[in-house]
């Protein structure tokens, strides 16, 4: 169930914007259309950024795409559009002025789709950060199950992980320490909950953000902040997500 919310909102994070999609089985490997011959073909960012649509009237945007993002080209639209395959889902971006297309081969596109999913999955845990950062210097609750309110430490990290990431966590801290798989220091990314106790007692839980920090509702004094992830012993590292 977790890998399936992942693969769902892995997109989430990566496009800024929840995406329903029936993925096709059709690739690009042979593509044609009003400028182009059959082949392979992939598309460059060359704008500081572009938008990629979800349709092809460019009405809905479906993500912001930056300098340098590359994809695979799935069909030319005529018109200066250009439809192409991100992860499992497909959008429009106009490349007139903006991108470079240019003929490729299946080893290329075959890395270029390893490579848009790894990335994927990096944007999808730092959207989950940003959710939760966006609560700093909210209240301290106990037995509160809302930042904006008022919240304790599980129900912080609960009620993040349902709002960014679709999951439902147990709502004490003991209880999600159970749920997911145990990581170690070594391996812990942003998005990974740590855990605080006394000896293999569990009282506290906290966010990974990246770059040594966690974020957490701590104390009445304190309410919502970061801290160092070690500023305490932790007891246990656990990846949630299911990536």
């Amino acid at each position: 169930m977790i890998n399936k919310a992942w693969k769902t909102l892995g997109l989430m994070a990566f496009c800024g914007a929840m995406v329903i999609a029936v993925p096709s089985d059709v690739r690009a490997d042979e593509i044609s259309g009003p400028g182009l011959s059959y082949g392979n073909y992939m598309v460059t960012v060359d704008a500081d950024n572009v938008t990629i649509s979800k349709d092809e009237a460019g009405k809905e945007a479906l993500m912001t795409a930056s300098k340098g993002s590359a994809f695979e080209v799935v069909q030319d639209m005529g018109g200066g559009y250009m439809k192409v395959k991100i992860n499992d889902t497909y959008g429009y971006m106009p490349v007139e002025g903006n991108a470079t297309v240019s003929l490729t081969d299946e080893e290329t596109l075959a890395a270029l789709e390893v490579k848009t999913q790894a990335e994927a999955v990096v944007n999808f845990r730092q959207s989950i950060v940003n959710y939760a950062l966006q609560f700093v210097g909210g209240r301290y609750a106990y037995g509160g199950s809302d930042p904006r309110t008022g919240v304790d430490c599980s129900g912080f990290t609960r009620y993040v992980m349902q709002h960014a990431a679709g999951l439902t966590l147990n709502r004490s801290s003991g209880g999600q320490a159970s749920q997911g798989r145990a990581v170690g220091a070594d391996q812990m990314r942003p998005g990974d909950l740590i855990f605080y106790g006394s000896g293999s007692s569990i009282n506290h839980v906290a966010m990974y953000i990246g770059n040594g920090q966690v974020v957490h509702s701590s104390t009445y004094s304190t309410g919502i902040k970061t801290s160092p992830w070690n500023y305490r012993a932790p007891v246990k590292i656990v990846n949630v997500l299911g990536d």
